[in-house]
């Protein structure tokens, strides 16, 4: 019997297929754009990083794919 690799998960197929089509609610874009400033005040790239980019889907803009 030959190995087969990368041994196939279905689940993790499926988690990112429920992903696809769950929605998170956000909070208002105001508040995002207080945390982005909060983030880059102190130097935080990580946090500025975050805050951007869920401003960017608050707005509606389409993801990358």
């Amino acid at each position: 019997m030959k190995p087969k690799f990368p041994i196939p998960r279905p689940t993790e197929h499926a988690a990112i297929r429920a992903a696809e089509h769950s929605s998170t609610p956000l909070p208002p874009v105001e508040a995002l754009f207080d945390r982005l400033v909060t983030a880059q005040a102190v130097g935080d790239q990580h946090g500025s990083n975050l805050f951007g980019h869920a401003i960017a889907r608050a707005a509606g803009s389409p993801p990358l794919r």
